[in-house]
């Protein structure tokens, strides 16, 4: 058992090896209107938050996602999606986007940002930034699935930032 419970750890760690040269770097994400683990502040249902993230050597784009884990109808339910963001670019600012960004559609039918909504309780909202080698060819309005194909191979470093939201 124990050799067997060894193997496990072994597998896991060479897996999460393989994740961090394949993409999966770690950088930092923040915004100025909330901590981590903090309360987003309400006016942001409307609009997005900025955001601002570290640099990465050799980003020639970015991407954002926001989603929420909690939601009970679509697990996790996509709030935003948006790449091309100029790999100059060092976040985002309040409600608005760089020229060339373009924005995927959300879980609740329409393009761009759809700001929290939590039907009831507590529900964590997770805002994640990857830094990309290139500039994706994927057209607007696209889904999840087809960003996460699309960033497959390009993703140079990723981080996560955490609010939390109350209705």
């Amino acid at each position: 058992m124990r050799a067997l419970f060894a193997m496990v750890l072994m597998l896991a760690a060479v897996g999460g090896a393989g994740a961090a040269r394949a993409g999966g770097a770690t950088m930092q994400l923040t915004s100025p209107a909330f901590s981590a683990g903090a309360a987003i502040p309400r006016r942001y249902q409307d609009h997005a938050p900025p955001l601002r993230w570290s640099p990465v050597a050799g980003a020639r784009a970015w991407a954002v996602t926001l989603q929420d884990p909690d939601a009970p109808m679509a697990r996790p339910f996509v709030h935003w999606l948006v790449w091309n963001i100029p790999g100059a670019a060092g976040g985002l600012p309040e409600g608005g986007l760089p020229a060339g960004a373009v924005q995927g559609r959300n879980d609740a039918g329409g393009a761009g940002y759809y700001g929290p909504h939590p039907p009831s309780g507590v529900h964590h909202y997770h805002f994640k930034v990857f830094a990309l080698d290139a500039p994706l060819a994927l057209a607007a309005g696209a889904e999840l699935p087809a960003l996460t194909a699309a960033m497959r191979g390009h993703v140079l470093a990723q981080g996560e930032l955490v609010g939390a939201f109350a209705h």
